[in-house]
């Protein structure tokens, strides 16, 4: 996607330890109009890869629910999001997977109440980066206990280098990204 990837090569900032910054467009100020080509980019590509009857879209609290939700109306789909910890309203029984944060360096559950997720549901996972794989792994546990069909998962920003996607094959399940990051000497490529 063009336009995404030119917006990460102007505003994307590298803070070291390949952590990328795309804080002024995708993951604390948000851009709408971009969200919604995103959302829509990925009904497409996903579609060219044969997912059509996507009836949930999941993603985990907080940074991924722009990119999920503009998904889930560009498929006409519910948005789920795990959350990362308990609240006095969470009173039912939930769906639990481990994941390591990569940004922040912690261990956090990830929840899912399960009203949410039953076996007729057609997932698609959607996140706004793949590095390890951590997140999307949980993510993708919460939907095989589910019983529900793992559709598809798509990210927005890969970082190949760190070789999160092999850890979802397994899933057998096409993974979409939309740009890819890599960082040489501190310098950061970006490309499709």
């Amino acid at each position: 996607m063009r336009e995404l990837v030119d917006r990460i090569r102007v505003e994307g900032r590298h803070v070291g330890g390949g952590i990328v910054k795309l804080d002024s467009f995708l993951n604390h100020q948000v851009d709408p109009e971009l969200t919604r080509r995103i959302g829509e980019e990925f009904q497409r590509r996903f579609e060219e890869a044969g997912v059509s009857a996507v009836t949930r879209v999941v993603t985990a609290e907080a940074s991924g629910i722009a990119v999920a939700l503009s998904t889930a109306m560009a498929f006409g789909a519910k948005l789920i999001f795990a959350r990362k910890s308990q609240s006095r309203v969470m009173t039912g029984t939930y769906f639990v997977a481990e994941a390591i944060s990569r940004t922040r360096g912690i261990r956090s559950d990830l929840m899912i109440d399960r009203r949410f997720l039953t076996e007729a549901d057609q997932i698609l996972i959607v996140d706004d980066f793949l590095a390890t794989g951590s997140t999307l792994l949980a993510l993708c546990q919460l939907v095989a206990e589910s019983g529900a069909t793992l559709a598809g998962i798509g990210c927005v920003v890969e970082k190949p280098q760190e070789e999160g996607r092999a850890v979802l094959r397994e899933f057998s399940a096409p993974v979409i990204t939309l740009a890819k990051v890599e960082f040489e000497n501190e310098e950061l490529t970006v490309y499709e």
